[in-house]
Protein backbone atom coordinates (compact mmCIF):
# COMPACT_ATOMS: atom_id res chain seq x y z
CA UNK A 1 0.00 0.00 0.00
CA UNK A 2 1.76 3.27 -0.95
CA UNK A 3 1.58 6.40 1.07
CA UNK A 4 -1.31 8.05 -1.69
CA UNK A 5 -3.55 4.88 -1.10
CA UNK A 6 -3.01 5.56 2.94
CA UNK A 7 -3.87 9.60 3.11
CA UNK A 8 -7.17 8.44 0.89
CA UNK A 9 -7.98 5.44 2.41
CA UNK A 10 -10.03 7.36 5.01
CA UNK A 11 -9.45 7.29 9.17
CA UNK A 12 -7.77 4.43 10.76
CA UNK A 13 -8.50 5.92 14.08
CA UNK A 14 -11.36 3.82 16.69
CA UNK A 15 -14.66 5.27 15.52
CA UNK A 16 -16.37 6.96 18.14
CA UNK A 17 -20.02 7.24 18.65
CA UNK A 18 -21.63 10.36 19.18
CA UNK A 19 -25.23 12.04 19.27
CA UNK A 20 -23.79 15.78 18.97
CA UNK A 21 -22.38 17.39 15.94
CA UNK A 22 -19.87 19.28 18.02
CA UNK A 23 -18.19 17.81 20.52
CA UNK A 24 -17.75 18.67 24.13
CA UNK A 25 -15.05 21.19 25.12
CA UNK A 26 -12.98 20.81 28.62
CA UNK A 27 -11.24 23.58 30.07
CA UNK A 28 -8.52 21.85 32.00
CA UNK A 29 -6.15 24.18 34.43
CA UNK A 30 -2.79 23.16 35.63
CA UNK A 31 -0.76 25.51 37.66
CA UNK A 32 1.76 27.72 36.73
CA UNK A 33 5.69 27.29 38.08
CA UNK A 34 5.81 28.20 41.34
CA UNK A 35 8.57 27.69 44.50
CA UNK A 36 7.60 26.10 47.87
CA UNK A 37 7.56 28.07 50.79
CA UNK A 38 8.35 24.92 52.94
CA UNK A 39 10.76 22.88 50.77
CA UNK A 40 12.39 26.03 48.72
CA UNK A 41 11.57 23.23 45.61
CA UNK A 42 10.93 24.71 42.08
CA UNK A 43 7.26 23.09 41.96
CA UNK A 44 4.87 22.32 39.55
CA UNK A 45 1.56 20.28 38.05
CA UNK A 46 1.39 16.62 38.42
CA UNK A 47 2.20 15.20 34.74
CA UNK A 48 -0.33 12.51 35.33
CA UNK A 49 -3.17 14.69 36.56
CA UNK A 50 -3.09 16.26 33.08
CA UNK A 51 -2.19 13.23 31.08
CA UNK A 52 -4.71 10.82 32.42
CA UNK A 53 -8.15 12.63 32.44
CA UNK A 54 -6.89 14.05 28.85
CA UNK A 55 -6.18 10.54 27.40
CA UNK A 56 -9.59 9.58 29.03
CA UNK A 57 -11.43 12.48 27.40
CA UNK A 58 -9.77 12.39 24.03
CA UNK A 59 -10.78 9.56 23.55
CA UNK A 60 -14.19 10.18 24.02
CA UNK A 61 -14.05 12.19 21.10
CA UNK A 62 -13.56 15.35 23.17
CA UNK A 63 -11.80 18.80 22.53
CA UNK A 64 -9.23 19.80 25.56
CA UNK A 65 -7.99 23.34 26.12
CA UNK A 66 -5.05 23.31 28.20
CA UNK A 67 -4.90 26.97 30.32
CA UNK A 68 -3.47 28.46 33.75
CA UNK A 69 -3.70 30.72 35.93
CA UNK A 70 -1.25 33.06 34.83
CA UNK A 71 -0.79 32.08 31.02
CA UNK A 72 2.66 31.21 29.65
CA UNK A 73 4.41 28.42 30.02
CA UNK A 74 4.07 25.44 32.77
CA UNK A 75 6.05 22.90 33.77
CA UNK A 76 5.52 19.59 35.36
CA UNK A 77 6.70 18.48 39.22
CA UNK A 78 9.88 16.66 38.44
CA UNK A 79 8.55 13.37 40.83
CA UNK A 80 5.57 13.02 38.40
CA UNK A 81 7.85 12.87 35.42
CA UNK A 82 8.49 8.81 34.81
CA UNK A 83 12.02 9.55 33.29
CA UNK A 84 13.28 11.51 37.02
CA UNK A 85 16.06 9.51 37.86
CA UNK A 86 14.37 9.12 41.91
CA UNK A 87 11.94 6.71 40.01
CA UNK A 88 8.59 7.74 41.68
CA UNK A 89 6.78 7.97 38.59
CA UNK A 90 8.36 5.71 36.57
CA UNK A 91 5.32 3.23 36.05
CA UNK A 92 3.36 6.19 34.88
CA UNK A 93 2.81 5.12 30.44
CA UNK A 94 0.12 7.21 30.02
CA UNK A 95 2.54 10.11 31.35
CA UNK A 96 5.33 8.84 29.18
CA UNK A 97 3.77 9.12 26.07
CA UNK A 98 1.94 12.46 26.87
CA UNK A 99 5.82 13.90 27.65
CA UNK A 100 7.39 12.03 24.58
CA UNK A 101 4.94 13.86 22.24
CA UNK A 102 6.43 16.65 20.54
CA UNK A 103 2.36 18.08 19.62
CA UNK A 104 1.27 17.77 23.28
CA UNK A 105 4.31 19.24 24.38
CA UNK A 106 3.81 22.10 22.32
CA UNK A 107 0.30 23.18 24.78
CA UNK A 108 2.03 23.77 27.51
CA UNK A 109 5.12 26.40 26.33
CA UNK A 110 2.10 29.06 26.08
CA UNK A 111 -1.07 28.35 27.89
CA UNK A 112 -3.71 30.82 27.74
CA UNK A 113 -4.88 32.50 31.02
CA UNK A 114 -7.59 30.97 32.76
CA UNK A 115 -9.10 34.87 32.82
CA UNK A 116 -9.29 35.28 29.27
CA UNK A 117 -10.69 31.89 28.25
CA UNK A 118 -14.44 32.40 27.14
CA UNK A 119 -15.60 29.82 29.71
CA UNK A 120 -19.53 29.81 27.79
CA UNK A 121 -17.29 27.97 25.20
CA UNK A 122 -16.93 24.94 27.30
CA UNK A 123 -18.61 22.44 28.72
CA UNK A 124 -17.01 21.62 31.90
CA UNK A 125 -14.07 23.07 33.49
CA UNK A 126 -11.16 20.20 35.28
CA UNK A 127 -8.47 22.16 37.77
CA UNK A 128 -5.64 19.44 38.30
CA UNK A 129 -3.13 19.41 41.05
CA UNK A 130 0.68 18.76 41.68
CA UNK A 131 2.67 20.80 44.49
CA UNK A 132 1.97 24.52 43.13
CA UNK A 133 -1.33 24.34 43.57
CA UNK A 134 -0.93 24.81 47.47
CA UNK A 135 0.73 27.84 47.09
CA UNK A 136 -1.03 29.60 44.14
CA UNK A 137 -4.53 27.87 44.21
CA UNK A 138 -6.37 28.70 47.10
CA UNK A 139 -6.51 32.66 47.01
CA UNK A 140 -6.27 33.05 43.13
CA UNK A 141 -9.59 34.82 42.18
CA UNK A 142 -9.46 33.98 38.61
CA UNK A 143 -10.05 30.25 39.42
CA UNK A 144 -12.51 31.66 41.70
CA UNK A 145 -14.49 33.14 39.16
CA UNK A 146 -14.07 30.59 36.85
CA UNK A 147 -15.60 27.84 39.38
CA UNK A 148 -18.57 30.20 40.21
CA UNK A 149 -19.06 30.62 36.31
CA UNK A 150 -19.19 26.74 35.74
CA UNK A 151 -21.11 25.66 38.54
CA UNK A 152 -23.90 28.21 38.41
CA UNK A 153 -23.97 27.80 34.62
CA UNK A 154 -25.02 24.59 35.82
CA UNK A 155 -21.71 22.70 34.37
CA UNK A 156 -19.62 20.21 35.86
CA UNK A 157 -16.88 21.94 37.81
CA UNK A 158 -13.88 19.05 38.84
CA UNK A 159 -10.72 19.08 40.81
CA UNK A 160 -8.24 16.68 42.21
CA UNK A 161 -5.57 15.77 44.48
CA UNK A 162 -4.00 19.37 45.60
CA UNK A 163 -6.36 21.04 42.83
CA UNK A 164 -8.97 20.96 45.22
CA UNK A 165 -7.17 23.66 46.94
CA UNK A 166 -9.27 25.93 44.59
CA UNK A 167 -11.84 24.75 46.01
CA UNK A 168 -11.66 25.63 49.69
CA UNK A 169 -11.81 29.33 49.18
CA UNK A 170 -14.69 29.35 46.06
CA UNK A 171 -17.70 30.92 47.18
CA UNK A 172 -21.18 31.32 45.11
CA UNK A 173 -22.83 34.95 43.79
CA UNK A 174 -24.65 34.28 47.69
CA UNK A 175 -21.46 34.70 49.32
CA UNK A 176 -21.66 30.60 50.66
CA UNK A 177 -18.70 28.63 50.08
CA UNK A 178 -19.62 26.16 47.24
CA UNK A 179 -17.80 23.16 49.40
CA UNK A 180 -20.55 23.65 52.46
CA UNK A 181 -22.41 20.74 52.81
CA UNK A 182 -20.92 18.44 49.67
CA UNK A 183 -19.09 15.28 49.70
CA UNK A 184 -15.86 16.32 48.36
CA UNK A 185 -12.31 14.57 48.77
CA UNK A 186 -9.19 15.56 47.69
CA UNK A 187 -5.30 14.45 49.08
CA UNK A 188 -5.65 13.19 52.53
CA UNK A 189 -3.84 13.30 55.32
CA UNK A 190 -2.88 10.28 55.77
CA UNK A 191 -1.37 10.59 52.11
CA UNK A 192 0.80 13.82 53.28
CA UNK A 193 2.05 12.00 56.49
CA UNK A 194 3.26 9.35 53.97
CA UNK A 195 4.75 11.80 51.82
CA UNK A 196 6.70 14.05 54.41
CA UNK A 197 8.20 10.77 56.13
CA UNK A 198 9.26 9.42 52.60
CA UNK A 199 10.59 13.38 51.48
CA UNK A 200 11.64 13.77 55.47
CA UNK A 201 10.51 17.38 55.25
CA UNK A 202 7.33 18.73 56.10
CA UNK A 203 6.13 19.48 52.32
CA UNK A 204 2.74 21.18 52.19
CA UNK A 205 2.07 24.76 54.37
CA UNK A 206 -1.51 23.27 54.92
CA UNK A 207 -3.47 20.28 54.71
CA UNK A 208 -6.97 20.03 52.76
CA UNK A 209 -8.86 17.12 54.61
CA UNK A 210 -8.68 19.62 57.64
CA UNK A 211 -9.33 22.62 55.23
CA UNK A 212 -12.55 21.34 53.64
CA UNK A 213 -13.61 20.20 56.86
CA UNK A 214 -13.49 23.38 58.20
CA UNK A 215 -15.19 24.79 55.44
CA UNK A 216 -18.13 22.49 56.27
CA UNK A 217 -17.65 19.73 53.81
CA UNK A 218 -18.23 16.45 54.10
CA UNK A 219 -14.76 15.16 53.57
CA UNK A 220 -14.28 11.08 52.77
CA UNK A 221 -11.71 9.13 51.34
CA UNK A 222 -10.53 5.60 50.13
CA UNK A 223 -6.97 5.15 51.71
CA UNK A 224 -3.36 5.58 51.27
CA UNK A 225 -3.02 6.12 47.55
CA UNK A 226 -5.99 4.61 46.39
CA UNK A 227 -7.86 5.62 43.34
CA UNK A 228 -10.85 7.31 44.25
CA UNK A 229 -13.65 9.80 43.04
CA UNK A 230 -17.03 11.33 43.97
CA UNK A 231 -19.45 13.17 42.96
CA UNK A 232 -22.04 15.59 44.61
CA UNK A 233 -24.22 17.19 41.77
CA UNK A 234 -22.11 18.83 39.40
CA UNK A 235 -19.58 18.78 41.83
CA UNK A 236 -16.62 16.12 41.02
CA UNK A 237 -13.46 15.79 42.88
CA UNK A 238 -10.80 13.07 42.79
CA UNK A 239 -8.42 12.28 46.09
CA UNK A 240 -5.29 12.10 44.46
CA UNK A 241 -2.78 11.73 41.34
CA UNK A 242 -3.71 7.96 40.58
CA UNK A 243 -7.63 9.20 40.86
CA UNK A 244 -7.60 11.54 37.22
CA UNK A 245 -9.44 9.42 35.07
CA UNK A 246 -12.21 8.18 37.34
CA UNK A 247 -12.80 12.25 37.48
CA UNK A 248 -12.46 11.90 33.89
CA UNK A 249 -15.58 9.20 33.53
CA UNK A 250 -17.55 11.02 35.93
CA UNK A 251 -17.64 14.11 34.06
CA UNK A 252 -18.02 11.88 30.97
CA UNK A 253 -21.15 10.45 32.88
CA UNK A 254 -22.17 13.75 33.80
CA UNK A 255 -22.58 15.19 30.28
CA UNK A 256 -23.99 12.00 29.16
CA UNK A 257 -21.90 10.69 26.93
Amino acid sequence: MTDTTLKNSGSHHAAIDTTRTRPFRILQVVANPSTSTTTGWPVGFWAAELSHPYYEFTEAGYEVTIASPNGGKVEVDALSDPRDPSKWSADDLISMGFLSTPELMELLENTPRVADVDHSSYDALVISGGQSPMFTFRDNQDLHNAIRTFYEAEKPVAAFCHGVAALVDATLSDGSYLVTGKTVTGFANVEEDYSDKAAGVKIMPWRLEDALKERGANYIQAGLFKQFAIRDGRLITGQQQYSGRKVAQLIIAALGQ
